[in-house]
């Protein structure tokens, strides 16, 4: 196993193992995408434009501010018929300045990914297209929640959303935050 793993980081993917006695065991392979065409949706966050690939859409929807429930301080979930979807700011978590910063009234697109579907806020739909894939890996270096970046047609560059690692990041930014939390209520209590 440790060759296997070897040699799927030297590809730039990564490896996931899980057991249950009793139950069995699950190995899960991500590869990145190298020199591949991707069929994407292009969204705006702010002034940056990003791509979200089209095999992992759900849906897009406009909110509704009744169909909005916050639960444990910032985490908010939107209801999706028999669902409660997380909602992920992708504006938070890149650090970025957005045009609409509060979910009420916002643009979801909902995505899937290793079973989980997540409401990623945008600020704007743009087209869909097919792109070319270029790794970052090759040229820069891995960034957390990105799986590539392409050329757009006017000549800028588009980050290409690496959905489960997007949804991985906000899990430990949301652990972190919360954590935080704790530590702060810890030291005004004492």
């Amino acid at each position: 196993m440790d060759v296997v793993k070897k040699n799927i980081q030297a590809l730039g993917g990564r490896i996931q193992v899980s057991s249950e006695a009793g139950q069995g065991s699950t190995i899960k392979v991500n590869l990145p995408l190298t020199l591949a065409i991707l069929d994407g949706q292009l969204v705006k966050v702010g002034q940056e434009i990003y791509i979200i690939p089209l095999i992992t859409i759900v849906e897009s929807l406009q909110t509704k501010p009744e169909l909005i429930n916050r639960v444990g301080g910032d985490v908010v979930l939107y209801r999706l018929r028999e669902d409660n979807v997380p909602v992920i700011p992708i504006y938070q978590l890149f650090n970025l300045s957005a045009e609409i910063k509060k979910v009420e009234n916002s643009l979801l697109v909902v995505v899937e990914a290793d079973g989980q579907k997540v409401g990623l806020m945008v600020d704007d739909l743009l087209a869909q297209q097919q792109v070319v894939i270029k790794s970052l890996k090759d040229n820069y270096q891995q960034v957390e929640g990105i799986s590539g970046a392409t050329i757009l047609g006017d000549g800028s560059v588009a980050m290409i959303l690496d959905i489960p690692g997007l949804i991985q990041m906000a899990m430990n930014k949301s652990q972190q935050d919360h954590q935080n939390r704790i530590s702060q209520l810890t030291e005004e209590v004492n």
